[in-house]
């Protein structure tokens, strides 16, 4: 009878704990509370809380947020500062961008957290070693849990930037190397321990708080040469911090994931084991390199050896063949992934784009050559604008990379960019969504610099509208969709979609530019059989003088019909095709 009801208490107390659906370790995965294997599909919302250069077109002269804000102040003030980042913050991050990530596949969000927004920094607190907390970053991190639970994801929440910074990549941490860092002073490490047990103690009985990943990507040398921390072999400093932070937060809760990383930007686990709790997972990074078992191998043996889960707490900055590389790679080992970021100034490789204004061009060139200093109005417009284009409706929406990493892990298939109404104009940019070789082929489609050895391609050589293979620039022809392919080579080709109501013959031709003679191409089915001859087309006077040439009258049959258009000799700029229906004279 005692063991029925010590069993009875222990169900009880699971039901407790796990059963409303709280994430947890059961052996080397992560599970629900009802013991579900859980599949991470996440976005960490970069450049929120933390602002990074690279982020904003400012890296050249202003990497970590504190450097950002001292050039924001320079041209509007301190006042001025101060609401633009409260508008920043506010557009940053809406109801309406979490219920958009849950519509476009995600389940879960990692909130990139800066301490100083929780509390103040340890030369502010009015009494040394207390800690004086601000309810800013608090009440966003509620809003945004009430939008994650309302679209039953998880949030995981990561501490970007530490008290005092974690590490020597100051744009990551927003480390300033003439103040103490996180490991240089026992007061900044209390104050992190005290963080993370005020947000255990406020979300502890909260299931949608996916875990807590307690510090992100430290990279330091506490006795190796290697100033990110990359050849460290006992990582001790780092090891008893997250002990310590582990034991105050189990202080007061008992539910949660608590995800740890490893030295050199998450990934060097030297020292840091044997693990010191039982619900734990750990997070790696990958950024750049191959997306093969070798390239997992390492985290992977540390999940057999140790009994734990693993979870890639960041990934991006790379090509759409890449992210579809990763994630299959991923999936097919059951790890869990969080992409990063969500909205960046000018971007082809993230999920959403935020517009770069002409005004805020000018800015951009006043802080890096302090010439042409705005006024304090006009800067303070620009930089109220740029914060406006941050609002969910303002970004562009990046389709083919949500289109990569959700659907086309699935599937091979092809589908249209957009609907193509013929007779008309099919802009050459609006090739097919799909993956490589079924969609478009091209010769550079990934940066893999890291297994490279440093050396850096460039997928996209024009850097627009797209994150294919396909290189793309902008376009002045006097009708454009303001895209052109370029930087055409031998081989490539693309392969563009649409649907015929009837049976229908079309007059096609092309509008190219080309500064040299004898560019060839053909166009074809999806299955290679040829739809007209080689084409060999004239020079135009210039990659940006433009010309339409006659290509075939072809005859196409009433449904999908699928044409891909292949180079034979490139160096040429292609802005359309144009079909049209052919002209009938008079007997």
């Amino acid at each position: 009878m005692l063991f029925k009801k010590i069993n009875i208490a222990v169900l009880f107390l699971s039901s407790v704990v796990y059963g409303q659906g709280f994430l947890h370790r059961e052996g080397q995965k992560i599970v629900d509370g009802n013991g579900n294997n859980v599949l991470l599909r996440g976005l960490g919302i970069g450049g929120l809380m933390v602002q990074e250069g690279y982020m904003l077109k400012t890296s050249d002269f202003a990497g970590p947020q504190h450097q950002i804000r001292k050039k924001i102040v320079d041209v509007i003030g301190e006042e001025n500062a101060e609401e633009f980042y409260k508008a920043y913050r506010k557009n940053g991050l809406t109801k309406t961008d979490v219920d958009s990530l849950a519509a476009w596949g995600f389940n879960s969000v990692r909130l990139p957290m800066h301490y100083n927004l929780y509390t103040l920094p340890i030369d502010k607190e009015p009494v040394a070693g207390q800690n004086t907390w601000l309810e800013e970053g608090f009440k966003m991190t509620d809003d945004l849990l009430q939008w994650c639970a309302a679209n039953k994801m998880y949030l995981i929440l990561d501490l970007h930037a530490a008290p005092g910074g974690q590490g020597k990549d100051a744009n990551i941490s927003d480390y300033d190397a003439s103040k103490p860092s996180l490991w240089e002073s026992l007061a900044n490490q209390d104050k992190m321990i005290a963080f993370w047990k005020k947000i255990a103690e406020r979300y502890k009985d909260n299931p949608w708080i996916g875990g807590y990943d307690i510090i992100n990507e430290p990279n330091w040398n506490f006795s190796g040469t290697n100033p990110n921390g990359c050849d460290e072999t006992q990582n001790i400093p780092l090891r008893d911090l997250q002990v310590r932070i582990t034991q105050a937060i189990r202080e007061v809760d008992h539910n949660h994931l608590i995800i740890i990383e490893g030295n050199c930007w998450g990934n060097n686990y030297k020292g840091i084991f044997p693990l010191w709790d039982e619900n734990m997972a750990l997070s790696f990074h990958k950024y750049w390199n191959y997306n093969d078992l070798a390239s997992i191998q390492e985290i992977t043996n540390y999940r057999k050896e140790y009994n734990v889960p693993i979870w890639l707490g960041e990934s991006g900055e790379n090509s759409n063949v890449w992210f579809k590389d990763v994630i299959t790679l991923m999936e097919s080992n059951n790890i869990g992934w969080a992409f990063w970021p969500m909205k960046k100034v000018d971007n082809i490789a993230g999920v959403t784009s935020v517009k770069e204004t002409k005004g805020y061009s000018r800015l951009l060139e006043y802080w890096k050559k302090g010439e042409n200093k705005p006024t304090v109005d006009e800067a303070k417009s620009i930089l109220m604008e740029l914060a406006e284009n941050y609002k969910m409706e303002n970004v562009t929406v990046k389709r083919d990379v949500i289109d990569a990493m959700f659907r086309q892990i699935y599937s091979s298939e092809t589908k249209p960019y957009k609907e193509h109404l013929l007779p008309g104009r099919i802009f050459a940019s609006e090739y097919d969504l799909g993956p490589i070789q079924r969609a478009y082929f091209d010769g550079d489609v990934a940066n893999y610099w890291v297994a490279n050895g440093g050396k850096h391609t460039e997928w996209n050589s024009g850097h627009q509208m797209r994150n294919d293979g396909v290189d793309i620039q902008k376009c002045d022809d006097t009708v454009t969709n303001g895209y052109a392919v370029t930087d055409i080579k031998e081989g490539e080709w693309l392969q563009y979609t649409f649907d015929l109501q009837h049976n229908q013959v079309f007059e096609v031709a092309i509008r190219y530019a080309a500064a040299q003679p004898n560019t060839k191409l053909f166009l074809t089915d999806e299955n290679g059989n040829p739809l007209s001859k080689i084409i060999v087309l004239p020079a135009t006077g210039g990659n940006a003088k433009w010309k339409t040439s006659f290509i075939a009258s072809i005859p196409f049959k009433s449904g999908i019909n699928k044409v891909r258009i292949h180079f034979k000799e490139g160096n040429f700029n292609l802005n359309y095709l144009d079909f049209k229906l052919p002209i009938h004279k008079p007997n």
